[in-house]
């Protein structure tokens, strides 16, 4: 059996749906409390990741210093990914998914990385702001999820709204990378 990877309505959130509620719209915030080149280096070597470059997703909940650097580097891709979204940059996305992930819609409709991207780049689904609140980064070896609530505004097959949905992704470490695959099989 496959294991499904990302539940999408308006997301690619998680493996697991708790709750869909309607919300005000999600405040577009630089995610860092502090501006950084993202090239800088840490004392203990590792890249400075500039949180703050992602216009249009906010991480709330969170003291990003307190993570290791590799659960910033996780939590990192997280956000690109979901900034991407807002840019229905699906080369990015591509970038940061692996080829046989499974999407899943809080209906339980399943498409393929590529059914998914389509829809994104046609419009079905357009994402304008996402949130992630309280982020929970896990890393074992190079496996990697990040749990979070996700609060989406945006439009999903004529459904406009802004929503909260808990959930999961699930990432592994490829050549040095964190990439979005399918959830472990249980």
């Amino acid at each position: 059996m496959l294991a499904v990877g990302i539940i999408v309505l308006l997301s690619a959130c998680g493996t697991e749906q708790k709750s869909l509620v309607e919300q005000p719209p999600v405040k577009t915030v630089p995610t860092n409390t502090e501006k950084s080149d993202s090239s800088n280096k840490t004392e203990a070597g590792a890249v400075d990741l500039d949180f703050s470059i992602f216009s249009n997703v906010e991480i709330i909940g969170i003291d990003l210093s307190e993570l290791s650097a590799e659960e910033q580097a996780v939590l990192y891709q997280q956000a690109r990914y979901c900034q991407a979204m807002t840019e229905a940059d699906t080369e990015t996305m591509a970038e940061i998914t692996s080829p046989d992930m499974i999407f899943t819609h809080m209906s339980g409709r399943q498409q393929t990385r590529e059914e998914y991207f389509a829809d994104i780049e046609d419009g079905n689904l357009q994402y304008f702001t996402i949130g992630i609140e309280n982020p929970v980064v896990n890393i074992n070896d190079n496996d990697a999820s990040v749990s979070y609530t996700s609060v989406l505004n945006a439009n999903a097959y004529g459904a406009r709204g802004t929503y909260r949905i808990d959930g999961t992704h699930w990432y592994e470490k490829q050549n040095e990378n964190w990439i979005a695959c399918n959830a472990p099989e249980q």
